[in-house]
């Protein structure tokens, strides 16, 4: 096993070396969606009158050394199924910029989706099932860059987002799936304060759930420092959100400092802290943080992450155990709106937490992935 998981290391980082070495510089590659990114270059604007349409399908292949009988990888979110070929999204997203009303709706279905929603109520209607975004914005005139949005939205928090395309690495973080929300429903504030800061204000129904579990609701804070080198992002969500009761709260700290010292090269360092109190008193907390840099280099680019996850009390992922992971990405991103991605990822705990043969269990999991996402709209 060990042999087998060095050679697959092995030949990430040499394909995606090689690739680096043999292009001629070019334009950024694109930040973490969550955090401001330089201005990308013109790309064909899908339209029809005043609405804005983009969409991708997004596809991989994963093989899972470990060989586990539920064919499923485990921690992953998206990219779940291993040894085989699966789709983890196709989406639809139609965008009206606010002027001063606006709106955004994104659509799908997928894997992807399937777990976005796994919180909701089984007594829910299912067309909740396919919708990732849906809000009004407004924003108006005078009010100097200040907007507000009412629906479905994707939570603030995190260095990483949904969509791969958007993202450095193809599987998400550890933080990204057991520290953080994927979304609320609500209402959010945004409003620039100077030239470098914004701050925001959000009152949601809670976490991962569009009709509430009890009758308290979320408080979120946003505060987003942006300069030309380093932006330092900070979301804070506090609230009831134990089902059923409005007893005991849930407090989540994430912080994201974004380095773009040159355009063949940047990184983050994501930070998460979250705690839960049961109705009866009883307490969790969670801890954990990432640390990923992009070297890029025309339409090649290469990105290594690590970071550390300690599920203290065994609430996010269910076991009490100390979660680490490696992950190096090679990409190549095509004008035409293609993106192609190898990536190797080793996850390793302090328990036996993931499958092995049809009834073992280890360690260890190591992985090799293919994936690729075909996307179209205002942003390539």
């Amino acid at each position: 096993m060990q042999y087998r998981c060095v050679r697959a290391t092995a030949l990430c980082i040499a394909l995606s070396i090689g690739v680096l070495a043999q292009t001629p510089p070019a334009a950024p590659a694109e930040q973490p969606a969550a955090t401001p990114a330089p201005a990308p270059p013109p790309a064909p604007v899908w339209s029809i009158g005043p609405i804005d349409f983009s969409g991708l399908i997004d596809i991989y292949a994963d093989k899972n050394f470990n060989n586990p009988g539920s064919s499923t990888n485990g921690l992953r979110n998206f990219d779940v199924k291993s040894n085989q070929f699966s789709l983890s999204m196709a989406k639809l997203s139609l965008e009206h910029t606010a002027d001063p009303v606006g709106f955004r709706a994104d659509f799908g279905f997928g894997r992807a989706f399937e777990i976005i929603h796994a919180g909701e109520p089984k007594d829910a209607p299912s067309f909740m099932r396919n919708i990732e975004q849906a809000y009004i914005s407004l924003k108006p005139p005078k009010g100097k860059g200040f907007q507000v949005d009412f629906g479905q939205f994707v939570t603030s928090a995190g260095a990483e987002v949904i969509e791969t395309k958007d993202n450095w690495n193809y599987s998400r973080s550890l933080l990204f799936a057991w520290a953080i929300p994927y979304y609320h429903f609500g209402v959010r504030t945004s409003m620039p304060m100077g030239k470098v800061f914004t701050g925001g204000f959000q009152l949601v129904n809670g976490w991962n759930n569009v009709e509430d579990n009890n009758s308290g609701k979320t408080l979120g804070l946003t505060g987003n420092f942006a300069g030309k080198k380093i932006s330092w992002m900070n979301t804070y969500y506090t609230g009831p959100e134990n089902a059923g009761t409005n007893k005991g709260f849930r407090n989540l700290y994430d912080t994201t400092v974004l380095l773009t010292p040159a355009d063949s090269f940047n990184a983050y360092v994501n930070v998460d802290y979250g705690a839960n109190k049961g109705p009866g008193g009883e307490k969790s907390h969670w801890t954990g943080f990432a640390v990923a840099a992009k070297m890029s280099k025309g339409m090649f680019a290469m990105t290594p992450r690590i970071e550390y996850f300690n599920d203290a009390n065994g609430f996010s992922t269910g076991t009490t155990q100390k979660l680490k992971e490696f992950t190096l990405t090679g990409e190549m991103k095509m004008k035409e709106g293609v993106l192609a991605r190898l990536e190797y990822r080793h996850d390793w705990s302090n328990e036996g937490f993931f499958e092995r043969g049809p009834t073992g269990s280890s360690k260890h999991q190591d992985t090799i992935l293919i994936g690729m996402t075909a996307f179209f709209g205002p942003k390539r």
